[in-house]
């Protein structure tokens, strides 16, 4: 039955209509508020921009250099780690087309912005992004592709900072110098470039080798993280350590000399852990022995990362997710973890006290 037409124009009929659309419009947007201060939030300390391209980002790189953009298939292949990856040296195979798309400074700055973007639709509050400017020199020079990076920071309204990253291999001492010379000219406190890193294949150039590397940035005052533990053993995160690091990249490997662990418990040092690139890169022969838990309840303050996103195809909450189904996680837990990464921040004191509110009003 049709309602009458006199009824369906009655001005008071046109008032409760607006009335009703009005109130459905404050409830969503409530809802919308409600979920953006109250839904579980995230932080990432151990984030590499070029195994973060995922195929979305990819395309759009590729688009605004006018390259040729790539089907979803192939781009699969070269972006993806095989399901049967043997070790990270083949992990470290994926990172040549997104090194690509980035090597002139309109690229390296929107994959910046992008990547920066994707990871806070993600419920990401605040990361640390790290890339190696000497891997960017196609086009450009290293201090050019820090310009650029340092362009994408403004781009995107999430809270991120910048580590430069040294690495390990043959030959590139210099570019590696130059690295080092750049940081301390471009470190601030926040906003911008706050530490430095050693990335590489680990197992082929062992950590000892940038003792001399480390101990300059020490002497300038240079916040680092040192990459250890990962494909190598205990031995590489004891001279992670005994170099000054408070941080250390992975560290996974460390129970395999309990006096590492120790040491690690006794200086407080954070581990930026990443259980699914471990899986990947077969830093473990038995993701049964991926030792956070242990390392969790021994009071050692571990972090929760996901190194490479889009090369393993994961997110923040898939890799916390992950925790929670194989290893027990719980929210009490979830929620040390997350302050462990605040106090682990080469950030400022007044950012992390307003991470920590932000932490403390999240659904965990």
């Amino acid at each position: 039955m049709e309602a009458p037409k006199d009824f369906l124009i009655n001005p008071i009929n046109i008032e409760i209509y607006i009335s009703f659309a009005f109130i459905f419009v404050l409830v969503v947007k409530a809802v919308r508020i409600f979920s953006s201060i109250f839904s579980k939030k995230y932080i990432d300390l151990h984030c590499h921009l070029d195994g973060s391209i995922t195929i979305e980002i990819a395309k759009k790189l590729a688009a605004l250099q006018h390259m040729e953009i790539k089907s979803d298939k192939e781009l699969e292949q070269l972006l993806y780690v095989p399901e049967q990856c043997q070790s990270l040296n083949q992990f470290l195979d994926c990172f040549g087309y997104p090194l690509s798309l980035m090597q002139s400074k309109e690229g390296l700055s929107e994959a910046v912005k992008l990547v920066a973007d994707n990871i806070q639709s993600q419920g990401v509050i605040y990361a640390e992004i790290r890339f190696a400017p000497q891997l960017h020199t196609d086009e450009m020079t290293q201090e050019e592709a820090i310009k650029a990076a340092l362009d994408g920071l403004k781009k995107t309204s999430l809270k991120v900072n910048l580590i430069l990253c040294f690495m390990r291999g043959n030959d590139n001492d210099d570019k590696n110098k130059e690295t080092l010379k750049l940081a301390r000219k471009y470190l601030v406190k926040d906003n911008g470039v706050v530490a430095v890193d050693l990335a590489g294949a680990e197992a082929l150039f062992p950590t000892s080798k940038y003792k001399d590397l480390f101990a300059k940035c020490k002497k300038y005052g240079i916040p680092y993280t040192i990459h250890a533990g990962e494909a190598a053993g205990a031995d590489s995160v004891r001279d992670a350590i005994e170099f000054g690091a408070k941080r250390i990249g992975h560290g996974t490997r460390a129970f395999e000399d309990p006096s590492v662990v120790q040491l690690i418990k006794e200086k407080g040092i954070f581990l930026e852990m990443c259980p699914t690139s471990n899986m990947q890169t077969k830093a473990l022969k038995n993701m049964d022995d991926f030792p956070f838990m242990e390392y969790l309840n021994n009071g050692i303050n571990v972090t929760l990362n996901t190194d490479d996103m889009a090369i393993e195809r994961t997110t923040l909450p898939k890799e916390f997710e992950y925790m929670e189904k194989n290893f027990g996680l719980n929210s009490k837990q979830e929620k040390k973890i997350l302050m462990n990464s605040i106090n682990a921040a080469f950030t400022t004191n007044d950012v992390k006290e307003e991470l920590r509110k932000k932490i403390n009003f999240s659904l965990f």
